[in-house]
């Protein structure tokens, strides 16, 4: 790539998450079926939320948003993946790198606050229970989610344009298997430094904020617990809470792994791999685990699979 201006870059190259050609075809089977499970999952979670009126509460309202930003995460990233695993050339155009970049970072975003706003709802709902519904309106839940999309588009337009302002000059592989931007901040000739500090910025206002939500909400929520008399409510409190506390620390584990080691054991390929479970396993796994023990997700299923069959067989009859 010629040195200069980032306007004469037209393309990138991805190297992917293996140089081995023998393993190109069983992962693109891999993470077909990854992607499949991912969009029936999420797609479903959000069709079954819609139409099913039992589940018109703030809870399950920010989970069909969160089912949301999932679906759309994934789809980002799996479609150019996969298809480059079947490409012998794995170029993706200089404007489509910075779309992705654009919607990975704005869709990220948006699930990092949903999971704090999640907490949040699960404090109102165990430590004030006869304030929730007022609390938690319908009116206060849409300006949340509102400010959600917001904040996670404002702070993906900042760190797209502060990158792609430089100038790419060295190479034009990138060393990933989507256009992120630390693999992005490696190939420029430019000085990053702004970069870093707009970077050190987000992480603390973004996913340390958010953390820290999450954390003070489950503090109220333990302590409140553990001061109930009865068994019975104490076991009913912390079975609302452990599939959202799931997804938290699957979610923010995974997070705080990719960036609070030390740089002195960083590795390309521990990071790649971090980034698939964080931007395409988890994605599967969140519909899973707030419907595989959720009853009132179990029961709304089983309604919608007899209204099907049943539609099917008048049908059929």
């Amino acid at each position: 790539m010629e040195e200069g201006n980032h306007s004469e870059a037209t393309e990138f190259i991805l190297s992917g998450l293996t140089d081995h050609p023998e393993l190109q075809v069983p992962l693109f089977g891999v993470f077909l079926l990854i992607y499949g499970i991912t969009l029936v999952g999420n797609g479903g979670m959000i069709l079954l939320i819609t139409i099913d009126p039992r589940l018109h509460t703030p809870m399950y309202f920010f989970l069909r948003n969160l089912s949301f930003c999932d679906l759309c995460f994934s789809s980002i990233i799996f479609p150019k993946m996969l298809l480059n695993f079947l490409a012998e050339r794995k170029s993706i155009s200089y404007t489509a790198c910075a779309v992705q970049m654009y919607l990975s970072i704005a869709f990220g975003d948006a699930e990092c606050l949903l999971l704090a706003v999640m907490a949040y709802d699960r404090y109102v709902a165990i430590c004030n229970p006869l304030l929730y519904t007022v609390t938690m309106s319908r009116h206060l839940c849409k300006q949340l989610v509102a400010g959600v999309y917001v904040l996670g588009v404002l702070d993906s337009m900042i760190h797209t344009c502060c990158t792609f302002r430089l100038s790419f000059c060295s190479s034009n592989i990138i060393n990933h298997f989507f256009c992120d931007i630390p693999p992005l901040l490696a190939l420029s000739c430019s000085d990053t430094r702004i970069n870093e500090i707009v970077m050190f910025v987000s992480m603390c206002y973004i996913e340390v904020i958010s953390f820290l939500t999450v954390l003070l909400s489950y503090v109220y929520i333990t302590s409140t617990i553990l001061q109930m008399h009865s068994a019975e409510g104490r076991h009913k409190a912390f079975s609302t809470c452990t599939f959202h506390l799931t997804a938290v620390v699957l979610f923010y584990g995974t997070l705080l792994f990719m960036y609070l080691r030390p740089t002195s054991s960083y590795s390309t390929d521990t990071d790649k791999v971090a980034s698939v479970f964080y931007m395409l396993v988890i994605p599967m796994l969140n519909p899973l685990i707030y419907s595989l023990r959720n009853m009132e997700v179990k029961d709304a299923l089983r309604k919608a699979m007899n209204k099907f069959l049943n539609l099917f067989h008048s049908v059929l009859v």
